[in-house]
């Protein structure tokens, strides 16, 4: 409704390949995670032999599950942006390609700590 003789303007169309792309990504991020997690929780099954003198369990628990916390909580942020981005009509697939990153770099440097805790 409006004003009589207002005209409301039209809203912009949908891009149906930012949408494909904005799924796709975040469907590979939430795959990723996944897949992370696995490899996380399998990393520290084997944590028995362990020498005290240069590995630390502690560390190596301490670096994995904030890693994986971290891409959770990227990766649920970034889910809702991209979302709330698609439903007012605007450009999307960059807030999902940067979830991915930032998932993959929370990651990645949570490797680096369970690499550093382990040798």
């Amino acid at each position: 409704m409006g004003y009589p003789g207002h005209v409301l303007p039209a809203q912009p169309r949908r891009s149906g390949a930012d949408i494909a792309v904005s799924i796709v990504v975040l469907v590979l991020t939430v795959l990723f995670g996944a897949v992370a997690a696995f490899l996380g929780v399998f990393s520290l099954a084997f944590l028995d032999h362990c020498p005290p003198a240069t590995c630390s369990v502690d560390g190596a628990v301490n670096a994995v599950f904030t890693a994986l916390l971290a891409a959770a909580g990227i990766g649920l942020a970034g889910l809702v942006v991209t979302v709330i981005q698609l439903v007012r009509r605007k450009t999307a697939w960059p807030f999902a390609v940067g979830t991915f990153v930032l998932c993959v770099s929370a990651v990645l440097l949570g490797g680096v700590g369970y690499t550093a805790a382990v040798s």
